[in-house]
């Protein structure tokens, strides 16, 4: 009798331990089975300011856990970054809108998502005072620059000729194009070699304080109510399949950074700032970074609409062979979560 007990007990207590290891084992989020390491892609741009302040602050390694190890890689601009998530070298990343359309239509809406927004506004074409441009008749026969070929501001500038009859010289017009790194427009720029630029800030900021020259347009003006997208997160698919929690939490973090920049604007362009001087070795003016936080806003709403208008403008410069779906570039679920856990209105 005694052992019949006893052996009711041992396997009651088996029981219990395997239940409670089930328990356990389901509730564990994937960040916690074991050591992780997400990639993270930006800019050292007031564009991709929640990555820098973000990543200062320790807000996306906070959010992530202890688990998790982060490796964040600077890129110059978006095509590089699509490149990099080709090669399964990155996770998640901000970047531009056109680079993402390109990666997307690239892969037939295999490779990524647009999981969440980052920046409205903040790009403009600044062009020099000595190049006599005062209209956009005037930008024939001149030299013009952006940050790489297909990215966001290359599209902008190509797709703004087109609008207004001028052609760039490889498609039979005499308006040069010239794609090149943000910091050698600036030099090139101060030595005259180029009559105007289609850049995002600071870039655009620094042109105007640094170069001596003239803001020939604010991006947002050719926008309703002035918003666009500039910047947004991507997220390769293959990660928000396997890691849904590790990007919930990410997102988090850029929320929480968000509300933080817009509720502490002084603070947030210091920091940005104090950034950038680390990543590029020198800060910029208090005039410039003042200059350019003025057009810009801080946002996590995607600003999807303004997509269409952005790969229409690829298509029709030749980047994108076909009129492009991206009836599924979006998965906006886990940025909703986040925003309804906080109590925030949802973004479509």
């Amino acid at each position: 009798m005694k052992s019949t007990l006893r052996a009711g007990l041992c396997i009651v207590s088996v029981l219990l331990i395997v239940a409670l290891a089930g328990c356990t084992a389901q509730s564990a989020p994937s960040a916690s089975k074991g050591p992780i390491t997400v990639r993270v892609g930006y800019f050292p741009n007031i564009t991709h300011s929640q990555a820098l302040v973000g990543l200062a602050r320790g807000d996306f390694q906070q959010a992530l856990g202890s688990n998790v190890k982060m490796e964040a890689t600077a890129f110059n601009a978006g095509p590089s970054v699509i490149e990099a998530l080709f090669a399964n070298q990155i996770d998640i990343s901000y970047i531009g809108p056109n680079p993402a359309i390109n990666g997307y239509i690239k892969s037939n809406g295999e490779a990524l998502r647009i999981v969440a927004g980052a920046t409205s506004g903040g790009a403009s074409f600044v062009v020099r005072p000595g190049a006599n441009i005062a209209k956009p008749e005037d930008l024939a026969g001149k030299k013009l620059a952006s940050p790489q070929l297909g990215n966001t501001q290359d599209v902008a500038l190509r797709a703004y000729l087109a609008e207004h009859g001028l052609k760039v010289a490889e498609k039979g017009g005499n308006v040069q194009v010239i794609p090149i790194d943000n910091p050698q427009i600036l030099d090139l720029f101060r030595q005259g070699q180029i009559d105007g630029a289609w850049v995002p800030e600071p870039w655009a900021a620094r042109l105007i304080v640094d170069g001596g020259g003239k803001l020939f347009l604010d991006e947002r003006d050719l926008w309703p109510n002035g918003e666009f997208v500039t910047a947004h997160i991507i997220v390769s698919t293959q990660f928000l399949k396997q890691h849904p929690d590790l990007v919930k939490a990410f997102l988090r973090a850029h929320v929480q950074v968000t509300q933080w920049e817009q509720q502490n604007p002084d603070q947030a362009k210091q920091l940005v700032n104090d950034e950038i001087k680390r990543l590029t070795g020198k800060a910029l003016a208090n005039e410039v970074i003042d200059s350019a936080w003025s057009r810009l806003r801080i946002t996590y709403d995607p600003i999807s609409a303004s997509l269409v208008k952005s790969a229409q403008g690829a298509f029709e410069a030749g980047f994108i062979k076909e009129k492009p779906d991206l009836s599924n570039i979006y998965d906006l679920k886990l940025l909703n979560e986040v925003l309804k856990e906080k109590g925030l209105q949802p973004v479509k």
